[in-house]
């Protein structure tokens, strides 16, 4: 692989984002600087750091970067239901968005266990 942008988990993560920023445009105004930032941060941050940490050249620095990546996904994982138990979103939304997200987890769990093994 040349780049990042032929993984699979990257292309998902991108397209996640694209619908998080989507339905977070209907967010209260009021939450611009709250939850709507923190999840959009959260999950720009997921793709970001498979970016960064594929673009380092080294097994033992993507590892790292893919736990951050996925740390950013367990995170959007907590704000997603907090979203849907204070009704920003519908159920439909969070099982959209819910089952996208699992999705990457495991991906990337997949991912950082398979060069784990070249590593150590």
């Amino acid at each position: 692989m040349r780049t990042h942008k032929e993984l699979v988990v990257w292309q998902k993560s991108m397209e996640m984002v694209k619908c998080l920023y989507l339905v977070t445009q209907a967010f209260p105004k009021e939450e611009i600087y709250g939850i709507t930032s923190q999840m959009r941060r959260a999950a720009v941050s997921i793709p970001s750091n498979i970016a960064d940490g594929f673009g380092r050249g080294y097994d033992k620095e993507l590892i790292h970067f893919l736990y951050m990546a996925l740390g950013s996904a367990s995170e959007l994982e907590t704000q997603l239901l907090i979203c849907k138990d204070i009704a920003y979103i519908s159920d439909a939304q969070y099982q959209e968005l819910d089952s996208m997200n699992s999705e990457i987890i495991k991906m990337l769990t997949a991912l950082i266990n398979k060069r784990k093994s070249f590593v150590f």
